[in-house]
């Protein structure tokens, strides 16, 4: 083949978010005549713009569930109010499963306070001044990236008091 015609797989387009792979994990699962191996993998993705999303997905290699796993995670993009683009508007306290996490909003230039998961959540997230602490019995990752994600899900920010439409005014016509 001449050069002008060589097919190029490097050309995929560009995504819009950034992604980071929090676990893999080897799935064994036992049946007749043996054990049979997978791979979990827990990614993470978000613009740094408030959207994030976490992606859970199992394959035979580890390439295939990181690829699956990041599909998932876009599948499942949530829209994070950010308060100044910077932080949360007020402390949440969420649950998931055995793992617990508590949020802060901190003032300005105070930095992104968070261990583990919870970080690099925020990271993607687009957060730059926030305070988290993990507070469960838990160091499965996965339970601890849920717990943050359920934690972001419970801001709500109160719309202004809506306007009433204002009525129509028709001009009067003169003969």
């Amino acid at each position: 083949m001449r050069p002008q015609e060589r097919k190029s797989f490097s050309k995929r387009p560009k995504s819009e978010f950034d992604d980071r792979l929090l676990e893999i994990r080897r799935v064994t699962r036992v049946m007749a005549g043996g054990k049979r191996f997978s791979f979990r993998a827990t990614v993470v993705v978000g613009d740094r713009n408030g959207r994030i999303g976490v992606g859970v997905a199992k394959g035979l290699d580890v390439m295939a569930a990181v690829t699956k796993g990041r599909r998932q995670a876009e599948k499942k993009l949530i829209m994070i109010p950010r308060k100044e683009n910077r932080t949360i508007p007020y402390e949440v306290e969420a649950k998931y499963g055995a793992a617990r996490i508590r949020v802060k909003p901190a003032s300005k230039n105070h930095g992104l306070i968070a261990g583990g998961p919870a970080r690099v959540i925020f990271e993607l997230a687009g957060m730059k001044d926030i305070t988290a602490k993990v507070l469960g019995r838990t160091k499965n990752r996965l339970s601890n990236a849920m717990a943050a994600l359920e934690a972001l899900k419970m801001i709500k920010i109160p719309h202004g008091k809506k306007e009433e439409p204002k009525p129509i005014v028709v001009p009067e016509i003169k003969e």
